[in-house]
């Protein structure tokens, strides 16, 4: 199920949420970002981004407990695209879900939910951008309607590889 995440319940989310980002940080180039984050770096990222901005989380039951009897397995959301003030209408799109619940249709409940979140602000343009290849990701915003307006060549350098970043656009 669908949770939104806010300033005041940041702190419930944030451990399951730094679990998921953290895999991606140490496992693969799909986040830039080289060094983990501690749970406190996670927290403060949701209240900063949620105050503003709509954040998702993707909830399923426990047996083992998780929050509230739940376990975090996916989180959305969308944050600022560039400082400037002429960019305020423009946000980029963030989903990440679990190790091993990639391909269940998670990340489309979630970009659903999302853009139903997104559409109620005054957003007019999202930006995604996307490590290539990543077939999955650029599938998933595809579907949504993302369409592709350009590719950066050898931006970033993780684990000794050149990386070059998609990006796709949806103007709403």
């Amino acid at each position: 199920m669908i949770h939104p995440v806010s300033p005041d319940n940041a702190a419930r989310y944030a451990a399951e949420i730094c679990a998921i980002y953290n895999h991606y940080i140490e496992n693969t180039t799909i986040s830039f970002e080289e060094i983990p984050l501690r749970q406190t770096e996670i927290e403060e990222r949701i209240r900063g981004i949620s105050v503003k901005y709509p954040y998702l989380v993707w909830l399923d039951e426990a047996s083992d407990g998780g929050t509230d009897g739940n376990v975090v397995n996916g989180y959305a959301y969308i944050n600022t695209w560039k400082e400037r003030s002429a960019y305020r209408y423009s946000a980029e799109t963030s989903i990440y879900v679990r190790d091993g619940f990639q391909g269940k249709g998670l990340g489309g409940k979630l970009m659903e939910a999302l853009l139903q979140e997104v559409r109620k602000t005054d957003i007019h343009a999202l930006v995604a951008g996307i490590t290539l290849p990543n077939d999955q990701s650029v599938a998933l915003h595809e579907k949504f309607g993302f369409k592709k307006i350009g590719r950066f060549m050898e931006v970033g350098r993780k684990f000794g590889k050149w990386l070059d970043m998609g990006y796709w656009e949806l103007v709403l």
